[in-house]
């Protein structure tokens, strides 16, 4: 009998067919000829008369960006295929990410410590055979989904938002000054009818696996399967020891079916949350979720120091995120455009989500508000939205460092031993160079500090390294680092080009503000920046308002050498 199936009485009712069921997606989705639905089609007429500004796909993380693009005053519609409301599973942030909200105005400060359900310090880092690291407020926020949606769908209702809930996407027509979006209301269902509503742009926030965003990577590249994936079983469970810490990434055991397993752990407010992920490819032999689970439950015990039979599990989570080299997605229509996960707009060592749709709000905001403003809609616009960035691209060399082709043979400590140099020059360099990679944020001066360290530390594990990931995927990370490099240059110089922007007609002054935002972003340059950059017919939002309390105790948490 398998671990999974021994304990049945101590799980949800609904974990077995959970589990078969993303087993049988995973399975489906390792297929060289995946089947690509025409759901994006283009007409050379005009619609006469449009409801909305943006009609937004996705509600989950969708809502933050409707919230947002409305109080900027534009007409808004959310449509999301169940009913918009979060999941008992926490979402586990940084203060720093937290304060986009307050910033945007989108929750009060008393709202935002509402939706707080979790907080603790310190989190550990730590490999096997290595010196365990100890940092501080480093997605150490529990937020409580169900709580935050709630709050955001009830404004943006009042507001005069329009919510399609229990609404399937089917199908989206672009047309020369607008797009038309063919729609599923459950009341329709039985009778497989349709209705339509007409907008000025498209947001899809549907996910990693949305069908607009699949048929528009086939129309860009023809590369469906992604480069890389993050495959993550856990679950939250109650009679786990009392621990006042979390990890952030731990390993305590060698490679095992080509995988290199890493934990997570966090407390919950119904228990405590563990992971365990592992970066693979989607090759057919990789591992299924059952096998995954099977190692999750085995290793468990030791990893949080309980016995199996002491554990009532509240739920199970399972998923896969998968990640491209050609990253983010560039739209190849008129007055479409891909947010948050379906973008892309993540590194390969993140799970993407949460805290990637946060970082890029205020940005999103800022340039959506023009665009929509100044009509400037076509695909050529919208790229300059979702831009090339050198630092998450670098990213994927670390990916590749920490994950084994499933054919390849290499020593069973070799990643264990490669992080534990890593993070001990990191903790060298001090916590400039240390915080911002751990917060998904690589810059360049931090990264060359790193390498050359490493080069110094240990020059025959570098070696090694390097005959590991092959010299493709070598010089493509050399040509990312050059870029972060220039990206950097230009990022500190930016200011100077203000006086000559501002002379500028409009449509000039949006393409160079997008440019000077894609040097700031793809060099790493906002982070601890201010992001209270948006819609200027809000500026109570600007940063002319009173510090507040959680700003106040952020600047005192990150000192001075972190800024």
């Amino acid at each position: 009998m398998s671990l999974f199936t021994s304990l049945r009485s101590q799980s949800p009712a609904e974990a077995p067919m959970q589990l078969e069921r993303m087993d049988a997606f995973w399975k489906v989705y390792r297929q060289e000829n995946q089947a690509i639905a025409q759901v994006v089609d283009i007409k050379q007429s005009k619609l006469v008369d449009k409801e909305f500004d943006v009609i937004v796909c996705g509600g989950t993380l969708g809502i933050f960006i409707a919230s947002a693009l409305q109080r900027c005053g534009w007409r808004v519609a959310v449509i999301e295929q169940g009913l918009l409301r979060g999941r008992a599973q926490e979402w586990n942030i940084s203060r720093q990410e937290l304060n986009v909200f307050t910033e945007l105005n989108l929750l009060t400060e008393a709202e935002l410590e509402q939706a707080i359900a979790t907080v603790y310090n310190p989190a550990r880092v730590g490999f096997q055979g290595g010196k365990e690291l100890w940092v501080k407020d480093i997605l150490n926020i529990g937020i409580d989904p169900i709580y935050l949606l709630e709050v955001l769908k009830q404004k943006f209702l009042d507001a005069g938002g329009i919510l399609f809930e229990q609404t399937g996407f089917k199908q989206a027509t672009v047309y020369d000054n607008g797009i038309s979006v063919e729609i599923l209301p459950k009341r329709s269902l039985d009778s497989g009818g349709t209705e339509s509503i007409r907008g000025r742009l498209l947001l899809d926030v549907m996910g990693h696996f949305s069908a607009i965003a699949k048929q528009a990577r086939s129309q860009v590249s023809g590369n469906l399967k992604p480069d890389g994936v993050c495959m993550v079983v856990g679950s939250c469970a109650k009679g786990m020891p009392s621990k006042p810490y979390g990890d952030l990434i731990y390993s305590f055991t060698p490679i095992q079916r080509q995988c290199q397993y890493f934990w997570e752990a966090f407390p919950a407010r119904d228990g405590r949350t563990t992971y365990m992920f592992t970066y693979v490819d989607a090759d057919p032999m990789r591992p299924s979720f059952t096998e995954l689970m099977e190692d999750y439950l085995f290793w468990l015990p030791k990893y949080q120091e309980v016995k199996l039979e002491q554990l009532q599990f509240e739920r199970f989570l399972l998923g896969f995120f998968p990640s491209y080299k050609q990253n983010p997605l560039q739209t190849p229509w008129h007055r479409i455009l891909q947010v948050g996960d379906s973008s892309g707009m993540q590194s390969p060592l993140s799970f993407g989500g949460f805290g990637a749709m946060l970082r890029h709000l205020p940005r999103l905001t800022d340039s959506l508000n023009s665009a929509l403003a100044g009509d400037w809609l076509t695909s050529a616009d919208l790229r300059s939205l979702q831009p090339y960035q050198p630092n998450l691209s670098v990213t994927w060399l670390f990916q590749k460092s920490m994950s084994v082709a499933v054919n390849q043979q290499i020593e069973a400590d070799r990643i264990n031993y490669l992080l534990n140099v890593t993070f001990t020059e990191m903790e060298k360099l001090g916590d400039r160079v240390l915080y911002p990679f751990l917060q998904d944020v690589v810059q360049f001066m931090p990264l060359a500090q790193t390498m050359l360290a490493m080069s110094i530390a240990d020059p025959v594990l570098v070696i090694k390294i390097m005959k590991q990931v092959g010299g493709g995927t070598l010089l493509d990370w050399l040509k990312h680092y050059l870029g972060l490099g220039l990206y950097s240059g230009l990022n500190q110089v930016a200011d100077t080009f203000a006086p000559a922007i501002a002379n500028l007609l409009p449509e000039q002054q949006y393409q160079w503000q997008n440019r000077l935002t894609k040097w700031r972003y793809g060099s790493g340059g906002d982070y601890h920046k201010s992001l209270a950059k948006t819609c200027e017919k809000f500026p109570d939002v600007i940063d002319d308002r009173p510090t507040t309390k959680m700003e106040t105790t952020e600047k005192a948490n990150c000192g001075a050498d972190s800024q």
